[in-house]
């Protein structure tokens, strides 16, 4: 059984074998240790019998956008729902900060528009996010990512 739960330091070694990877290929842009434990509350992560399954992170861009990032599941778990319910815990963190849209940038934009994110022009992403992350990709400046948006709304 998976169970989804927040990052802790000592998950970090893992998290970086997990994406090691998909760095390398450029799929998923790449975090040192350092960076990856700032941010460490960002993270929700997915175990299943204490092996990391997948993770991802919730990254607050102003107080109405956030971003879902650095999405991975382990190949041995894909087809299992657990990017789904990753997904949806870091929506539901959103949702309870009181985020309205939620910005993801994807090579698989079929998966986020399946859980209701809707394709956006990359013009309308912050400019800080591009700055700030997508100078360092190594697909930078000729991004092939597609930018989607989910909006969270009190209802939902």
């Amino acid at each position: 059984m998976i169970e989804y739960t927040r990052a802790k330091l000592s998950d970090i070694p893992s998290m970086q074998a997990l994406v090691a990877k998909e760095v390398e290929e450029g799929v998923i842009l790449r975090r040192s240790d350092d960076e990856v434990a700032t941010n460490i509350r960002s993270y929700h992560l997915a175990k299943e019998n204490g092996t990391l399954a997948g993770y991802g992170a919730l990254h607050i861009h102003s107080p109405r956008m956030a971003e879902l990032r650095s999405l991975i599941v382990a190949p041995g778990f894909r087809g299992r729902g657990v990017g789904k319910g990753l997904v949806e815990a870091i929506l539901q963190e959103a949702k309870e900060l009181g985020v309205e849209e939620v910005l993801v940038l994807t090579y698989l934009p079929d998966f986020f528009r399946s859980l209701g994110f809707e394709e956006i022009a990359k013009e309308s992403i912050p400019e800080h996010k591009i700055w700030a992350d997508c100078i360092k990709c190594i697909h930078f400046p000729n991004c092939n990512e597609v930018s989607l948006i989910r909006k969270i709304g009190p209802g939902e």
